[in-house]
């Protein structure tokens, strides 16, 4: 069995309508320490958004999560975030916010393959 490093992993969840508190999920943040990975994989439900809110931006939200995926990815993607590690940029991400796209609690697992966790969480837990 090869080995197994813990990681750290929360749900994107959409919010439409803020004062409603409705919410589905929309994508997962996976950090790993120990392969100093941090990604995200997404996947918009318009069909849920336009169910919880007719009048979304949907073009807003996909911006949003276009984000989230720039500072996963670091660089000049990133904006600020841009020299800050993977470990920084995950807290970042997962820091609590009022809008549209929010990051869900923080869990933990195992995993020998964090990308490959982050397929697998987002067929089980969005998709």
């Amino acid at each position: 069995m090869s080995e197994r490093d813990v990681f750290e992993y929360a749900l994107l969840r959409v919010v439409p309508r803020i004062e409603r508190g409705e919410c589905f999920n929309a994508g997962v943040l996976v950090y790993c320490r120990a392969k100093s990975y941090v990604g995200v994989r997404t996947h918009l439900d318009e069909t849920k958004l336009r169910a919880l809110d007719p009048e979304a931006d949907v073009p807003g939200v996909r911006a949003a999560l276009r984000a989230v995926e720039g500072v996963c990815a670091g660089g000049e993607a990133a904006g600020q975030a841009a020299r800050d590690d993977a470990g920084r940029r995950f807290r970042w991400l997962i820091a609590p916010r009022s809008t549209v796209v929010q990051p869900g609690p923080v869990h933990t697992g195992l995993t020998a393959d964090p990308e490959a966790e982050t397929e697998r969480l987002l067929q089980l837990l969005v998709r």
